[in-house]
């Protein structure tokens, strides 16, 4: 763990190479050993050229826990009553597209988004594995596994894109699974290929206004803001010898900086000292830096966890992290996100949608003002959809057969709708899509080839699409 030291102290014997690259330190941002930049310089040494880039960055929005495709962009307002449940269809910007009530602000942004109404596969696991790698084959009972394939997030990290004083990718607010007893659930990782290319996870400690009625399926909003691991999570870190009076970006800025000038940190290898200058930037840091925002724009976004953490977000890719994944995490008993078994229309109706309804349009809305939609991809989907019929509990159950993926700039094609679903929204009749052909669109527009090998811990190849192929009719 990095020790920071009160001003005029120093550590005793320097910085030595062990304390450089301790957990507490460098693996905040994935780089447990150097070997990410060897492995990136390796790569841009092949010679091999990436397909065109249309993005530069990937945001993804993970409605962790399902989404009901059928009461948000799929509705089937003429089948029955326990089919098509309790909200209302309404006219969006694109001609002959109808999405809930509750989601009227979204409805007028429509016609720059592309949704795949088609998601198909059968992996019944709330863990984001499938949409992050394209690999549906492992056991869903299990938390993230070293043997699972690499997310898109430690591809990006392992073939170097994006600049070197960056991390290739971020997850907020925390890993999925934090907010339930550190449960980590499958996904964002470098998995077999190791955790040097984990993403940057950020902390967060949600505040709740209320206690739930009901434990679960009475959601109650998280307030707050997701943050570095920085002094306060550091217990080796002296942080009641810093000035009160300073800022913590401010105390961060010149600890960071009397480190940088240790002998010890002068003698590392290229390699070593490229994964200490990650770790040093200010760049990242300024990025959870809200209060640069003026209130308007944070107010636009919501000032709640997840709207605060789509604001880092922009911000991330703005100074060109290329991908960052947002996850609507489940915290303890305040409710299940979208995992909606229970009172589905009260807690889409009364929190997930107007969530959603906020934040994606904020987002979308900040992008292209600031000339950034061309160049990001904009995500929004969970990892399965809902049963078409509601049960006997006004809710919906697991029904990874079907689901949605709302795909929003970045080089697909605007106002476009992709599949066809029978009439109970419960299987695709036509275009199914699955996880490994999502993944490989969106490595297709990083200017990732989808097919390029990997190899696991064994030595057995595999292509980072998990062999799925890009979806064409959705690129523009």
């Amino acid at each position: 763990m990095i020790r920071l030291f009160s001003r005029g102290a120093a550590p005793r014997n320097g910085w030595n190479r062990r304390e450089a690259l301790r957990a507490g330190g460098l693996s905040l941002f994935g780089l447990t050993m150097p070997g990410l930049l060897r492995a990136a310089e390796q790569t841009r040494s092949t010679g091999n050229e990436r397909p065109p880039k249309r993005a530069k960055s990937v945001i993804l929005f993970n409605l962790l826990g399902g989404p009901s495709h059928m009461d948000m962009f799929d509705m089937k307002p003429d089948a029955p009553a326990e089919i098509r449940g309790e909200f209302r269809p309404i006219d969006t910007s694109l001609p002959g597209l109808q999405v809930c009530e509750h989601l009227p602000n979204a409805a007028k942004w429509m016609h720059k988004a592309c949704l795949i109404r088609t998601i198909s596969h059968t992996y019944n696991s709330h863990d984001p594995l499938a949409i992050m790698t394209g690999f549906t084959g492992g056991n869903a009972q299990l938390p993230a596994q070293p043997t699972d394939p690499p997310d898109i997030g430690a591809i990006c990290q392992y073939v170097g894109l994006g600049p070197r004083d960056l991390p290739g990718a971020v997850c907020l607010p925390c890993y999925p699974g934090w907010g339930q007893e550190g449960y980590r659930r499958g996904g964002p990782y470098g998995g077999f290929l190791g955790s040097q290319y984990d993403p940057l996870f950020s902390h967060c400690d949600p505040k709740f206004a209320r206690e739930p009625k009901t434990q679960h399926y009475d959601p109650v909003m998280a307030e707050g803001e997701p943050y570095l691991p920085g002094l306060n999570s550091q217990p080796e870190m002296t942080v009641d010898r810093f000035d009160g009076r300073r800022s913590l970006l401010q105390q961060l800025d010149d600890a960071f900086h009397r480190a940088s000038k240790s002998a010890a940190e002068v003698r590392l290898d290229k390699f070593q000292r490229r994964a200490f200058d990650l770790l040093t930037s200010s760049k990242t840091r300024d990025a959870f830096d809200l209060s640069r925002e003026p209130d308007q724009v944070r107010d636009r976004y919501g000032r709640n966890l997840f709207g605060a953490s789509l604001l880092v977000a922009r911000r991330l890719v703005e100074v060109g992290v290329p991908f960052v994944s947002v996850h609507q995490e489940i915290f303890k008993h305040y409710g299940h996100a979208y995992d909606m078994h229970t009172n589905n229309f009260g807690m889409l109706k009364n929190v997930n949608l107007p969530i959603l309804d906020q934040v994606y349009p904020a987002l979308i809305q900040d992008l292209e003002e600031r000339g950034l939609l061309d160049s990001t991809l904009v995500i929004v989907m969970g990892e399965m959809g809902r049963t078409p019929r509601v049960n006997g509990s006004a809710g919906r159950d697991h029904w990874p057969q079907c689901g949605f993926s709302l795909l929003t700039g970045g080089g697909v094609k605007a106002g476009m709708i992709h599949g066809v679903t029978d009439k109970q929204a419960a299987y695709p009749v036509s275009d199914p899509v699955h996880p490994s052909q999502l993944v490989a669109t969106i490595y297709h527009l990083l200017g990732i080839d989808p097919h390029l090998i990997v190899h696991d811990r064994l030595g057995r190849p595999f292509e980072i699409a998990r062999g799925g192929d890009p979806v064409g009719e959705v690129l523009s």
